[in-house]
């Protein structure tokens, strides 16, 4: 029987390091955006580094720590899931869909810029172009996300520990809102995994929203938790059955959720 991936890693931060220690060339996250014709896909070492520099972003320009909460009003992207991995690095609970007037600070795609201008704290806009790119003007009150994070350090250090005890997680789970530390996330993540099947080498397709533990355990976290990885298809609902053959038998998926 095949030892289950990172059976130690207590915190979705130990587990995507796990992932990078274990084969970092490997596809992690792969999107489309059938919208704009986007397909991009991070290796686990890409990702990696994407994560380090958000998180050094939040740590060092934004001064986030533990017991801030970040309210991401983004879709399920690849840069949303880089944002979850980053609030979890430097101990950050992440609010996906979350109320920006009650949160330190916001983190908001073009969508939600009205919404978010509620924060008080500091406010983080991403265009969620293809290749990552800028807005061609910022929005006012905002840092623009594009522009700043290339400049941000390659490897990243908590000032504080983060455990599995820090807290990570405002969410809804079968409609009921529900706190969870980081441990605790770790742990939803390996029964959510072991329910769905997942293994090593798994390749979930998601169509679902990151804003309830559905969309995020299907889109993220039990993919990595099994070692598997994920296809996040956006703006996808005017697909064909046989379009949606082709791309699961082009991205080798195993399992598809939507």
């Amino acid at each position: 029987m095949t030892a289950p991936f990172a059976a130690d890693a207590r915190t979705p931060a130990e587990l995507l390091r796990a992932a990078l220690g274990e084969d970092p060339a490997r596809p992690l996250v792969t999107f489309y955006d059938d919208d704009t014709g986007e397909r991009v896909e991070l290796s686990v070492k890409t990702f990696d580094n994407w994560v380090a520099k958000t998180a050094n972003l939040l740590q060092d320009e934004l001064n986030a720590g533990p017991e801030d909460t970040a309210a991401l009003l983004l879709p399920a992207h690849w840069q949303s899931a880089v944002w979850l991995l980053a609030c979890w690095s430097v101990g950050v609970t992440a609010v996906p869909a979350g109320d920006p007037a009650e949160a330190s600070l916001v983190v908001s795609g073009p969508d939600g810029l009205a919404a978010a201008q509620a924060c008080s704290g500091e406010r983080v806009a991403l265009a969620l172009r293809p290749l990552g790119g800028r807005f061609p003007q910022r929005p006012d009150g905002f840092l623009d996300y594009a522009a700043e994070v290339p400049g941000q350090g390659d490897r990243f250090a908590p000032y504080s520990p983060v455990v599995a005890d820090t807290p990570a997680l405002e969410t809804v789970v079968d409609g009921l809102p529900l706190k969870l530390s980081a441990g605790q996330t770790v742990q939803l993540a390996r029964e959510g995994a072991a329910r769905l099947g997942l293994e090593r080498g798994s390749r979930v397709l998601s169509t679902l929203s990151f804003d309830d533990w559905a969309g995020l355990e299907a889109g993220l976290l039990a993919p990595l938790v099994a070692g598997g990885s994920v296809v996040l298809c956006r703006n996808s609902a005017e697909l064909t059955e046989e379009q949606w053959k082709s791309r699961i038998e082009a991205e080798k998926v195993t399992l598809r959720l939507s």
